[in-house]
């Protein structure tokens, strides 16, 4: 899946609701980028990729640490222009596998860095997993929605309004993918 694309289909998310015609076929689409877009921001980072390796500029921590973009495969990983090889660094997490799930992409590169360093890789990841494509459908199905919503308000019950708020479900998917913050002192 090319880096842009959204993580459900037009078809996945008309299934969803039910719908079989096309008219609303632009506003669906713009609520699956709009979900896309908001898994992203989420879990800071995006799970499409690159078949073509690309140049990035980092900055070294003074551990010897570099945090890096995501990126699936170390076929044409160059770091400062050397080719990577096996033993001239680590990369993380280690064998692709975080909490024993295999599929991760590698972000953290351990060797003898100063200052900003470029590599190269073919970004993203190898595939995106199906919690992120869950949780893209879901948010699209109410971005969508949000319009028999105005003001947030979904109806008024015998208790009073309706109002809708964060899905806890949609949390829970993605919370094992957001990218944590590294502090630095």
């Amino acid at each position: 899946m090319p880096i842009g694309d959204p993580y459900g289909s037009l078809e996945e998310l008309k299934d969803r609701l039910n719908i079989v015609d096309t008219d609303d076929d632009d506003a669906l689409n713009g609520a699956l980028a709009a979900a896309t877009r908001a898994v992203n921001q989420f879990c800071g980072r995006q799970f499409q990729r690159t078949d073509t390796a690309e140049a990035r500029t980092f900055q070294a921590l003074s551990t010897g640490l570099l945090l890096v973009d995501d990126f699936h495969t170390t076929d044409d990983l160059s770091i400062d222009g050397t080719a990577f090889a096996d033993g001239a660094f680590t990369l993380e997490p280690l064998g692709g596998v975080v909490d024993g799930e295999p599929g991760w992409p590698f972000w953290r590169i351990h060797g003898a860095f100063a200052g900003t360093v470029e590599v190269t890789a073919r970004w993203g990841w190898a595939d995106v997993p199906a919690s992120i494509t869950e949780a893209a459908l879901v948010t699209a199905a109410e971005i969508f929605k949000l319009g028999d919503a105005p003001f947030g308000i979904q109806g008024v019950a015998d208790m009073g309004f309706i109002r809708l708020r964060e899905n806890h479900r949609v949390s829970q998917l993605l919370a094992p993918y957001q990218r944590r913050v590294v502090a630095v002192a």
